[in-house]
């Protein structure tokens, strides 16, 4: 899912999977469109210079959108909050335009996105790129799902089960979030937006009520009214707010 995007963090770091001497250190912004064999390990480092592959291989992971940072961060530290925060800006807008999806969407599907930046002696050298690889899978699902030969437009329309994000267990926090073509309890079904980009973060409380409230509605609603319905939420905090997401997330409790 979009809302567990990954930000690259902890030690500097090659990629732990099939490391290519020669993008260890890169000065220059990787190319769009390149695939990899990415491991769930390596989305927890703040690099990657794993080789790239044929995207007819089997692959888990393409980069979607690559380039220069902005001039006002050359003088930034490479593990900045402000290097970090347009990183998260730049990869989830990117996300939502390659897989031709609205925030909704994005949202409650498997794919999301993990960003990648210089090595530590590059930045040194004046190297500030940044990297977006889109991923089906990651850190909270335990996996990474092989992906199509083009991840482009895979939510257009009415998306496969198989990218769509659901989840097996009492509660939708008790196992690992599964694909919708799994066996599963839980389904997100719909969002909630809880304000606009430059509103100011409305507090938890009321953020969780009004997601409470509109859950229980929206899931109604999506289940066709039932006498007797299940439903959950999930909804973020401050930090996620001041990283830019304003949206929380329904699920119904259905096997479908």
């Amino acid at each position: 899912m979009a809302l567990t995007a990954l930000t690259a963090c902890g030690s500097d770091d090659a990629g732990t999977s099939s490391a290519d001497p020669d993008q260890v250190d890169r000065l220059e912004a990787p190319d769009t469109g390149e695939c990899r064999q990415l491991t769930v390990a390596d989305l927890s480092a703040p690099t990657n210079a794993t080789r790239t592959i044929d995207c007819r291989e089997e692959h888990t992971a393409q980069t979607f959108a690559a380039g220069d940072l902005p001039a006002a961060l050359d003088d930034a530290e490479p593990d900045s909050p402000e290097v970090a925060a347009h990183a998260y800006r730049t990869c989830s807008a990117g996300l939502r335009e390659f897989l031709t999806a609205d925030e909704s969407a994005a949202m409650r599907s498997v794919l999301t996105w993990a960003w990648f930046r210089p090595s530590d002696d590059a930045w040194e050298q004046g190297a500030r790129w940044y990297r977006c690889d889109v991923v089906a899978g990651g850190t909270a699902a335990g996996v990474l799902y092989p992906l199509p030969r083009s991840a482009a437009g895979l939510l257009e329309g009415r998306p496969e089960d198989q990218w769509l994000v659901c989840a097996r267990g009492a509660t939708i926090a008790s196992n690992p979030p599964v694909r919708c073509s799994e066996p599963h309890d839980w389904r997100a079904v719909t969002t909630i937006k809880l304000g606009e980009p430059g509103d100011p973060y409305p507090g938890d409380r009321l953020s969780e009520v009004r997601t409470r409230d509109f859950c229980s509605d929206s899931v109604g609603a999506w289940l066709g009214y039932p006498d007797n319905y299940d439903y959950a939420y999930t909804w973020f905090h401050e930090a996620e707010w001041e990283f830019g997401n304003r949206r929380s997330i329904c699920w119904a409790k259905t096997d479908k």
